[in-house]
């Protein structure tokens, strides 16, 4: 990616040419070069954002040097940069706003997405913004945002999984790689750019959120949304249109105490809105043996795998593009989905269902997951099956997604004779209802353990189930 204007303008025009004869001379006649036509989907947004941006039509631009579908890396064309002066009667300070452009279709040709019309989503249906509040010196916008804004791009383009409003994003270091707090992101609906309707189907622009890590963890045990609205009564932590300011010191929860209860009281009434996540896991068949030493409990070396290892391979994902890893660069990052729709085969597992594929059941089950994923065990138990809902880890290197259930989910295909099987992909975990404060009770402790204490395992024999924790990589 390089900072500079390049590709159409957003109002089409071409530079001037201003050619003087020379003196004596017959001024030749020069002919304007075309101007390059701008692609129908791209130009409906463009003309969206004049309407916030009627001065700055010609905004600075970060622009992916070689286009993904002539084989680049980089999944958006252009990520825009434009100065929102903001609100002073609303306490919106001056600020940045980036949109990217890519996400949606903007040419109509197939070369990314799929062709569309008006009357459905306009490839993956939404963009990306951001707003970075401005430094009293500064003179032009940073441009590390389009590095954030391009590695969410290649994780929805990798994963097919979408972003709205709710989400969360697990990145684990400083958005901006510098010492600041705000080392994580929620999505919401972008307060000015709302949703766009261009030819090829409508476009919602999400807002990307930088947050601390108290307020991620308050988003993943109640809901995003119910965060973003408390992120809104704090001018310091956005304001109505949720600005991040890098150099918050402070969470929402330190400078209004009363917020946390807002949030305890969510998860009582509410549980989590979180449904699932992205994960590095895996499973094996196992025969439980309670008088194993420690050590061979720790060591899932000792499980006896399934005979049809094709379900434990890494498959790479489905594209002959060239795309990088969404991991490569941020390692740890996970995206989590708010959702609360009804359990399927394509919305947990990413591909759509296959009906000559048998389901075989487990009559045992080692689970294995990194430790950040096992943080989120006890998240899964009470703030979702307690209160009747289902929760996925979808493995980051595959397709393979588990997902935890009670008998009161439908569409599941376990039941108490059978909780544990896997079809295609998906691995389904019944957990029953009388056991749910029992696994509480012992996975209280995941929060405790560090490093020197991986990997842990924890067993319960009489329903033939262990979950080991392994160190991050």
């Amino acid at each position: 990616m390089e900072a500079f204007y390049n590709g159409p303008t957003a109002n089409g025009m071409a530079p001037q040419l201003n050619h003087m004869p020379q003196h004596g001379m017959t001024a030749p006649e020069f002919i304007r070069p075309p101007i390059p036509a701008i692609p129908m989907g791209l130009h409906s947004l463009y003309e969206h954002c004049a309407r916030v941006y009627p001065n700055q039509t010609n905004p600075l631009q970060v622009t992916a040097v070689l286009k993904y579908w002539l084989g680049g890396p980089d999944p958006l064309d252009y990520i825009s940069m434009y100065l929102n002066d903001g609100d002073e009667e609303n306490n919106i300070p001056p600020h940045w706003h980036y949109v990217s452009f890519g996400l949606s279709d903007l040419h109509g040709d197939n070369r990314v997405h799929p062709a569309t019309d008006a009357s459905t989503p306009s490839g993956f249906g939404f963009e990306l913004s951001f707003r970075l509040k401005k430094e009293d010196d500064e003179q032009s916008p940073p441009t590390w945002p389009a590095s954030v804004m391009q590695a969410l791009a290649k994780y929805v383009f990798q994963t097919s999984n979408i972003l709205c409003t709710g989400d969360h994003v697990s990145w684990h270091c400083p958005l901006d790689n510098s010492e600041s707090r705000i080392q994580h992101m929620l999505m919401t609906e972008d307060p000015q750019l709302g949703t766009a309707l261009t030819p090829f189907g409508s476009v919602t622009f999400v807002q990307i959120v930088g947050v601390c890590l108290e307020e991620l963890q308050a988003a993943q045990q109640w809901n995003g949304t119910g965060v973003i609205d408390l992120l809104k009564t704090v001018s310091a932590a956005g304001g109505k249109w949720l600005l991040t300011d890098m150099r918050r010191g402070e969470t929402i929860f330190e400078i209004d105490p009363n917020l946390k209860e807002s949030v305890d009281e969510g998860i009582e009434l509410e549980g989590s809105n979180l449904s699932g996540v992205s994960a590095k896991c895996s499973y094996s068949k196992i025969d439980v043996d309670v008088n194993d030493s420690e050590n061979k409990q720790d060591d899932p070396s000792h499980d006896r795998q399934l005979i049809d290892k094709d379900f434990k391979e890494k498959i790479e994902p489905n594209s002959d593009r060239n795309v990088e890893s969404r991991t490569s660069r941020h390692s740890s990052m996970s995206v989590s989905h708010d959702r609360n729709s009804r359990m399927s085969f394509a919305s947990e597992t990413g591909i759509e269902p296959m009906e000559l594929i048998s389901t075989k059941f487990l009559d045992s089950l080692h689970l294995n997951f990194n430790y950040e994923t096992g943080n989120l065990l006890p998240l899964a138990l009470r703030g979702r099956l307690k209160h009747g809902r289902h929760f996925t880890f979808k493995n980051i290197h595959g397709d393979l997604a588990i997902t935890f259930v009670t008998t009161s989910i439908s569409g599941s295909f376990v039941n108490e004779e059978d909780p544990y099987a896997i079809h295609g992909p998906w691995l389904q975990v019944l957990i029953p209802d009388e056991y749910i404060e029992t696994m509480l009770n012992d996975l209280d402790q995941i929060s405790d353990l560090n490093k020197d204490d991986l990997p842990k395992t924890f067993r319960w024999e009489d329903i033939n189930l262990a979950i080991t924790l392994q160190p991050e990589e």
